[in-house]
C-alpha cells in the first residue's frame, strides 16, 4: 500500500498545478488542458470529480463498454446501485467481474473495524456493526446476481482499506478515502489506458486479490 501510494503522489506531482486550476474553476474545469498535460507526463489522469458519487453517470457508460471489470471496494454499495445494473442483467454478454470487498468476519484484527471507528468520529450514527452489516448485504447481492450469469468472481480481504478502485480495460476510477469524511464525498480520479495512474490501479487490485480468499462458488467455465 505504501509503495502504492507513493507511486500515485509521484505521477501526479507534473499535474498538481493544473488540477488546482481546474478544481477552482468550478463545474466546468479545463479538462480539456489536463488530459492534454496528462498525456504528455504519462499519467493518463483525464479529469477529477469533486465527489465520487458525481462520476456514476460516467461510469455507468463505461461499465457498458468494458470487456472485463476489476472492483475493489470499502463496502460495495456501489454494486447495488444503477451504475453497475447493466452488468447483472440477464441476456447481456457476460464480462469477466472480479470484485474484492473486505472480510466482514476476520479471523485476526479487522481493517474494516479500524475504517469503522475512523468513519465514527464524524458519522455518529456509523457503527461496527453498521459496516460489516452493509458489507454482509452487499455479498448476499452478489451471491444472488451469480445465480442469473457467469463470469462473476468475488474474494474478500483484510488488509489496509484505504482506497476504492474500479478498472476496466480502458480506464480506471479511483477514491482515496479521507479520514475525515465517507468516500462518496471524496475526490475521484479518471484515469485512461495506458498510463501511470491506471497501471498503478491494477497493481494495488492485483496485489490486493492475491491475499484474498473466494467468497462465492468459482464461475462457471
Amino acid at each position: 500500500m505504501t509503495e502504492f501510494l507513493f507511486g500515485i503522489l509521484s505521477s501526479l506531482t507534473a499535474s498538481a498545478i493544473l488540477l488546482v486550476v481546474g478544481l477552482l474553476r468550478g463545474a466546468r474545469p479545463l479538462w480539456w488542458l489536463v488530459a492534454a498535460y496528462s498525456r504528455y507526463t504519462g499519467t493518463g489522469l483525464g479529469r477529477i470529480y469533486r465527489h465520487q458519487s458525481s462520476a456514476e453517470e460516467n461510469l455507468a457508460r463505461d461499465l457498458r463498454r468494458a470487456h472485463w471489470v476489476k472492483v475493489l471496494a470499502g463496502r460495495g454499495n456501489v454494486l447495488t446501485r444503477e451504475a453497475f445494473s447493466p452488468l447483472w442483467s440477464e441476456g447481456v454478454p457476460s464480462q469477466s467481474v472480479q470484485i474484492l470487498l473486505p472480510d466482514p468476519d476476520p479471523q485476526e484484527d479487522s481493517w474494516l473495524d479500524r475504517r469503522s471507528h475512523e468513519v465514527a468520529r464524524f458519522d455518529p450514527g456509523f457503527t461496527q456493526d453498521l459496516l460489516r452489516n452493509q458489507v454482509r448485504t452487499n455479498i448476499n447481492y452478489l451471491a444472488r446476481v451469480t445465480h442469473a450469469r457467469d463470469g462473476i468472481e468475488l474474494r474478500t480481504f483484510n488488509l489496509p482499506n484505504n482506497c476504492r478502485v474500479i478498472a476496466t480495460d480502458c480506464v480506471a476510477y479511483l477514491t482515496f478515502y479521507s479520514a475525515s469524511t465517507h468516500g462518496r464525498n471524496s475526490p475521484c480520479l479518471y484515469a485512461r489506458a495506458p498510463g501511470i495512474l491506471y497501471t498503478a490501479a491494477l497493481r494495488q487490485f492485483d496485489a490486493t486479490w492475491t491475499h484474498a480468499r473466494p467468497a462465492l462458488p468459482a464461475p462457471a467455465l
